[in-house]
């Protein structure tokens, strides 16, 4: 592949980042709100959007073999048409007034996520040696144009179908899922060679390794807390007393801060390792955590939420950088697909466990609290492997 063509695919992925990466701030804006007006019960409101996260962890692998069998413009092509049909189908839910469609709905649209989290991995395998960093960065800086788009559709389009609220959203979701079409569809990235599942070390071997282990580990740690912290928060600050107009522009803005620093995270992991950069954004969570237990107001809850969104663009996108050195060009499928799975897994599994906390007690710090624990049990040996792996080349 040429550098005139990898540099155009990095440029069409980073517009497909921008138009298909606004579902999840479509979702996340709006879930909650339709969820409690479809629920059968308001403990499940949040439900639609968890579904989303167990939609991307299941669809993970399957993506991964799609593209791995017929390659990656195919993969992307088909993963936008589900996206497509789960907007369509998230509109006709709410018409209809069905939750358990609605669910169904998302976790669709989270299958079509599934697709679009791998566009960063497509983006380094067309790049070598420490561009590889820069080329993930380059793609994850189209999700701050997804941070803007995403919750504008929301709000623009709320009653655009007269008595029916949020429908014309989620035809704006299959709408933006089109344009994700067209443009994956102008891809050239070459078919693969090889199509057995088989080919390199077995997954086995290579889920044990020590650097597969503490790559996957950080970014497990980086996407889950972020999603634990996120998902409840809107509900603590209501709870606070804080609009739910207060609540959405926090959200922005922490959507805002995952995706900003990518303008120059990747020339910060090319500058000082990517194992560093990932162990500052674990530390920027954990910071998160001690804003967030220091009080209740409403600057607390924003800075707590834009400290969150910055640690987890450092931590994934170190962690995502990562993973690159852990396989081999014939791995990387199947690498790649166990990674996303074990990610966003957990991801969907701290979602509902942060629907469940927040409602209870002085669940609000409670949550805060498991933070540090689960920061320090990467951080430390993140820490500590950091030179082992620089040795080891």
């Amino acid at each position: 592949m040429t550098d005139s063509t990898a540099f155009r695919n990095i440029n069409i992925l980073t517009m497909a980042q921008a138009v298909g990466g606004a579902a999840p701030p479509i979702v996340i804006s709006l879930g909650g709100i339709i969820g409690t007006v479809l629920a059968p019960d308001p403990a499940l409101a949040t439900f639609p959007v968890s579904l989303y996260n167990v939609g991307v962890a299941i669809g993970t692998l399957p993506a991964a073999w799609v593209m791995r069998r017929f390659g990656r413009r195919e993969g992307y092509i088909f993963g936008a048409m589900i996206g497509i049909c789960g907007g369509l189908l998230a509109a006709t839910a709410i018409t209809a007034g069905l939750f358990l469609l609605f669910c169904l709905a998302i976790m669709t649209v989270g299958l079509y996520g599934s697709y679009i989290q791998s566009f960063r991995f497509a983006a380094a395998d067309t790049a070598e040696g420490d561009m590889k960093a820069k080329a993930i960065s380059r793609v994850m800086v189209g999700g701050l144009a997804a941070a803007i788009i995403g919750p504008q559709v929301a709000i623009w389009t709320v009653d655009a179908v007269p008595g029916h609220p949020y429908v014309a959203s989620f035809i704006g979701l299959s709408v933006l899922a089109f344009l994700t079409l067209l443009l994956v569809s102008r891809l050239k990235i070459p078919r693969p060679v090889a199509v057995s599942i088989s080919g390199g070390r077995p997954l086995s071997e290579i889920a044990r390794s020590p650097r597969f282990i503490m790559a996957a580990a950080t970014g497990v740690v980086s996407y889950a807390l972020m999603a634990f912290i996120m998902t409840a928060t809107p509900l603590a600050m209501i709870a606070c007393g804080h609009s739910v107009g207060q609540a959405t522009l926090g959200i922005q803005w922490h959507v805002l801060a995952m995706f900003g620093p990518s303008f120059f995270t990747g020339r910060l992991i090319a500058r000082f390792g990517k194992e560093t950069i990932a162990a500052t954004g674990l530390a920027l969570i954990a910071g998160c955590a001690v804003i967030a237990l220091s009080g209740l107001g409403l600057t607390h809850f924003w800075l707590a939420l834009i400290l969150l969104g910055v640690g987890w663009n450092f931590g994934f996108i170190g962690a995502t950088a990562m993973i690159t050195d852990c396989h081999t060009p014939e791995e990387r499928g199947k690498v790649q697909g166990l990674n996303d799975f074990l990610v966003f897994g957990s991801t969907a599994t701290a979602s509902f466990l942060a629907g469940a906390l927040v409602h209870i007690d002085n669940g609000w710090s409670m949550m805060n609290w498991l933070v540090f624990p689960a920061v320090a049990m990467v951080l430390v040996p993140l820490m500590f492997s950091r030179r082992l792996f620089a040795r080891a080349g």
